[in-house]
């Protein structure tokens, strides 16, 4: 471990599958894994300055005063140094203020302290964010249903009955998408596909006077350059997991109120699969977490949430179903 600017102690190290986060007593520094996936390339050195940068300017569109600076990691005689002035620079860091952790969204849900007046200011944030930040015209907006399907590779790793689920959330995914085609078009020739922040989760915000989500994708501008109701519906899909339904459903007339996006029962429909598609996202994610788990607790813990939101998914696509009549029911949910 290296040393702090201005810090003695042992810093507490929260580690991603991409980044390596050091918590110190004022700042925070956040260092990027040098890895490469198909999504994301931190294979150089200058790769990860290039994307330290472009953390901190896209976080600034949300927080204020939270993204400070990039400060260079130097080597002198085997020790690391963050922000060192002398020595060879072999990385670098994002260095961000240290905010109340008993503040963040996640863990006032645990304890039951998000407020309705949290709801419909957290709402009138991100709208106020989603109608200044660039309108995006020119994407596949069909590439969902290779995102929404890829979760069948999880389907040999997980319990017979699991793998049924997917198999029908895949098909009627693909139903839908057809039938739909028109609907994704029409939302990106209207403007509702914008740079949006990407992982809008209650994890990745501060619920402070004024709301702080924080750490907005950066590493793939297509993940972050979506639908604002793909990205609304993370939020709220994540409220449903912890069992805050009523808090969703505030949060979401709060924001179509500031910035009308659900126009029609079509729309209503997309938000839904858009529900859908995010809990599929976080179960193949657990599915992953479990396969690379180095002990059988935490394998069967990752296992549990993969199963926790495949239940999610499966609801949400019955819900899509009951709602289109027999003409848009797969007879599958």
């Amino acid at each position: 471990m290296g040393e702090f600017p201005g810090y003695t102690g042992r810093p507490e190290l929260v580690e991603t599958h991409i980044s390596w986060v050091f918590l110190c007593d004022r700042f925070v520094y956040k260092i990027k894994k040098p890895i490469r996936y198909s999504f994301l390339d931190f294979s150089t050195v200058e790769k990860r300055k290039y994307y330290c940068e472009r953390e901190i300017e896209l976080n600034r569109r949300l927080t204020y005063d939270v993204y400070l600076d990039v400060q260079p990691i130097v080597e002198i005689y085997g020790r690391f140094y963050v922000g060192g002035q002398n020595g060879e620079i072999i990385d670098y860091a994002v260095r961000m203020r240290k905010l109340d952790r008993s503040r963040q969204m996640d863990v006032l849900l645990q304890n039951n302290k998000v407020t309705q007046s949290d709801m419909r200011n957290l709402a009138e944030k991100i709208a106020g964010f989603h109608k200044a930040t660039g309108v995006i015209y020119n994407k596949d907006v069909l590439q969902i249903r290779n995102e929404f399907n890829d979760l069948g590779n999880e389907r040999a790793y997980l319990i017979p009955e699991d793998g049924a689920i997917i198999d029908r959330a895949i098909g009627f995914s693909d139903a839908f998408i057809e039938r739909h085609k028109a609907l994704f078009a029409d939302r990106l020739k209207g403007g509702f596909y914008r740079d949006c922040h990407g992982d809008l989760h209650s994890r990745n915000i501060f619920l402070l006077p004024d709301p702080q989500p924080f750490d907005c994708i950066e590493f793939n501008d297509e993940y972050r350059q979506i639908d604002v109701l793909n990205e609304v519906a993370f939020l709220c899909m994540d409220l449903d997991a912890f069992d805050k339904q009523e808090l969703a459903d505030q949060f979401l007339r709060y924001y179509n109120h500031f910035f009308p996006v659900l126009r029609s029962e079509d729309d209503r429909r997309l938000f839904l699969y858009y529900k859908s598609y995010r809990a599929n996202i976080r179960a193949k994610v657990n599915s992953l977490r479990a396969r690379s788990a180095d002990n059988d607790a935490a394998r069967s813990v990752a296992l549990a949430e993969a199963d926790k939101y495949l239940g999610l998914m499966n609801g949400y696509l019955a819900g899509i179903s009951a709602g289109e009549g027999p003409e848009g029911s797969s007879g599958s949910f």
